[in-house]
């Protein structure tokens, strides 16, 4: 079984469907049979644009929360570039926050492996 990576990322509320869809259209989220599998947790992003910046929302030098969306998905390693690149392509941010990280997708006996 090919290793597979998790993306996490964090979109303003109202773009997170856009996010959802990209992610899973570049192969994000394939579980078994299913597609377009993530996991999403509402919060507050809270960041200050600094001089030099361009901010989709807020003012340079002034504090701004928004409300946000964590997503998280799963995806094979080789899709890694794809995933992120359509992630980064539909997200309003100019500099968006994202990690990756390896991950254990499977149980021991082969059982409850993404595909």
């Amino acid at each position: 079984m090919e290793p597979f990576d998790c993306l996490v990322i964090y979109v303003p509320t109202d773009a997170a469907d856009a996010v959802r869809q990209a992610i899973g259209d570049a192969g994000a989220g394939r579980l078994g049979n299913y597609s377009h599998c993530s996991f999403s947790v509402e919060g507050t992003g809270r960041f200050t644009p600094l001089p030099g910046a361009n901010p989709a929302i807020g003012a340079v030098n002034a504090p701004e929360a928004v409300p946000e969306t964590r997503i998280e998905a799963i995806y094979p390693r080789s899709r890694r570039n794809a995933v992120v690149d359509a992630a980064l392509s539909v997200h309003p941010y100019e500099t968006p926050a994202f990690m990756t990280f390896q991950v254990d997708a499977g149980l021991p006996g082969g059982t409850g492996q993404a595909n």
